[in-house]
């Protein structure tokens, strides 16, 4: 496949090419960069002991996923994809990290065999086909994830972490997310029906995500100086 190949993935693109022909999937990363300019207010407004470099790289990472994720629902191309997965595959690995040697207190060496082992997971599973594409519409390349967090929020729960509840929710908010990504294209024809054109239901997973990533900056900047 080229860069520049169109990429047909969304109910509401179907198979259109052109820029605007996923307005509601392009438009509902603006969530995103939302989420990022509010968790940005937080941390300027925070104690200047509690502004760590670190908390503002993930709260810039959220800016450039609803940029990456913005490009790919207009472009649709290869290079377009990449600049969607990239930045959401390092955020990924950077909160994992963060929450073992921020919140959980883990030695340097066990917080980065702990990303390691997530990232090799994480691809393992993206790299899955079911009858010849990738499982759950390509969900289950998050499925993973969705697990570490709920676990680390269990986790932290046990420690007695005031970060806990928000991992927690942030997991939970993600597996509804899930859902509506994995099914944009199996109840495709029952929402075009209902609005009259093309829509499917990826832009809710875009805005639930932009939700629980700002749970997870908030917890960032409020609780990462709490190690156990």
């Amino acid at each position: 496949m080229a860069w520049n190949d169109k990429i047909f993935s969304y109910c509401e693109r179907g198979a259109d090419p052109s820029f605007w022909a996923e307005p509601m999937n392009a438009l509902s990363n603006g969530a995103f960069i939302l989420a990022a300019f509010i968790a940005l207010v937080l941390w300027s407004r925070a104690p200047a002991p509690n502004r760590r470099f670190v908390d503002l790289v993930l709260i810039l990472l959220v800016f450039v996923i609803g940029t990456g994720s913005f490009l790919f629902h207009t472009y649709a191309t290869r290079w377009a994809a990449l600049a969607d997965v990239l930045p959401i595959t390092i955020f990924m690995l950077a909160y994992v990290g963060y929450t073992f040697r921020r919140f959980m207190g883990l030695p340097w060496i066990i917080s980065i065999l702990g990303v390691g082992l997530f990232y090799l997971v994480l691809w393992q599973v993206g790299e899955m086909r079911c009858d010849g594409v990738r499982c759950l519409n390509g969900s289950a390349g998050y499925l993973p994830a969705f697990v570490v967090l709920l676990l680390s929020g269990l986790a932290l729960l046990i420690m007695r972490h005031r970060a806990a509840l928000s991992l927690i929710s942030a997991g939970l908010i993600f597996a509804l997310s899930l859902t509506f990504r994995t099914f944009d294209k199996d109840w495709c024809h029952e929402i075009m029906s209902l609005y009259g054109g093309p829509l499917g239901t990826h832009f809710i997973w875009h805005i639930l995500n932009a939700l629980l990533l700002f749970i997870l900056l908030r917890a960032a900047v409020r609780h990462g100086g709490e190690r156990k």
